[in-house]
């Protein structure tokens, strides 16, 4: 590879507002990306506009703002290159409501409180990458750790839109008699902020999200956020999250329709995330069928919210975090299991979903914490 000759094309490429267009650009043999970085830093001052791309080591890429027309790059032996497309939030719909003093309906619908003399989720790690979290809130006080703000690294990843914090809340929130109380509240939230405050984000930042939970040891990553088309980089970060251990829940997607679901939820190595309403049946808005793997209470959920409050909201990104916090109780109990021996313990104690189906159908129930601790203590019991 002539590192020389990609150095002085990126640098000429590059349009640091990103107008242009951003790309990822990932290199084929982990020894070009360690070579060509070495060079970088060798040269960097003769190529000023570099410092525009951010890297990962772990995908061995690039993140770029480039001016490129059509197959520029294709050419070049060594390397793939692909748009560095946007991503969105999952949650349609959400309205105010006054400061909440009990548990929620969707932690006590999984069961939550009645595993807790056995499990709180204590010390287990989970990463939430979103729009960041309100350190200030008096139900996340004692629930979140610095985390990581890709936006802007110098800084806590405060949260400036509100979905990330709704999401910690739900899993996490350990407000006792004055707040509410999540799915397993001894459980830390690290919030990665990768989205902005339009709850949109890149495909890159989400990367570079990743990156960090792998290298900071997470156990569980929530992404309650979903994109129609593929990204073979986020499909290739997703795979080594998974065979480096991290539980990957993922929302499925708010469209209503059965043969699909968003991705990375898409992916065989997430756990893909249906929601459900109060009636044990599934939403009217989430996306259902064979790319589910669990379902879980999704409609009008309350939690934490911007300014020491509380909102109402409705989407698969809110069934996706009671998953998260399920898995978290799981996983203080019995923290040797295995991403894919999680995502078959989910599906075979789920609770069977409201409403009937033809004989000889069968598909994903919903969430039950209950299930999940009695079939460890069962198990342990057999030995």
């Amino acid at each position: 590879m002539d590192y020389a000759k990609l150095l002085r094309f990126l640098n000429d490429s590059i349009d640091p507002s990103g107008k242009s267009g951003r790309h990822i650009v990932r290199f084929l043999q982990p020894s070009h990306y360690y070579e060509f970085i070495r060079q970088w830093f060798k040269y960097r001052h003769k190529y000023p506009a570099l410092q525009s791309i951010r890297s990962s080591p772990l995908l061995q890429a690039l993140f770029c703002p480039l001016r490129l027309q059509d197959g520029q790059m294709d050419s070049e032996p060594g390397l793939y290159v692909e748009s560095d497309s946007t991503i969105s939030v999952n949650s349609p719909a959400s309205r105010t409501k006054e400061r909440a003093t009990e548990i929620p309906w969707g932690v006590k619908r999984i069961g939550a409180p009645e595993v807790w003399s056995v499990s709180t989720g204590h010390r287990i790690r989970i990463a939430v990458i979103d729009t960041g979290a309100d350190y200030n809130h008096p139900d996340l006080r004692y629930s979140l750790a610095r985390g990581i703000h890709l936006l802007n690294r110098a800084s806590l990843p405060h949260d400036d839109n509100g979905h990330g914090t709704h999401i910690a809340g739900t899993i996490a929130a350990a407000g006792g008699a004055q707040g509410m109380i999540g799915v397993a509240p001894r459980s830390l939230i690290y919030p990665v902020k990768a989205f902005d405050h339009n709850g949109s984000a890149y495909v890159s930042d989400i990367i570079l999200g990743i990156d960090w939970c792998i290298r900071n040891r997470m156990h569980i990553i929530n992404m309650s956020f979903g994109m129609k088309s593929t990204s073979i980089s986020l499909k290739n970060i997703v795979r080594k999250a998974h065979e480096a251990g991290v539980v990957i829940v993922a929302s499925s997607g708010n469209d209503k329709k059965q043969r699909t679901a968003d991705y990375p939820a898409k992916y065989a190595q997430t756990i893909s995330v249906g929601a459900t309403n109060r009636d044990g049946k599934v939403a009217s808005f989430s996306n259902y069928g064979p790319y589910i793997d669990i379902y879980a209470p999704g409609e009008k959920i309350t939690s934490s919210w911007l300014g020491g409050g509380h909102r109402e909201m409705s989407g698969t990104s809110m069934a996706t975090s009671h998953v998260s916090g399920a898995i978290a109780l799981l996983l203080a109990a019995r923290p040797n299991l295995t991403p894919d021996e999680i995502k078959q313990r989910l599906r075979r104690t789920a609770r069977p979903l409201a409403g009937s189906l033809p004989r000889g159908r069968t598909r994903p129930g919903e969430v039950s914490a209950v299930r999940l601790l009695r079939a460890k203590t069962s198990r342990r019991r057999q030995s």
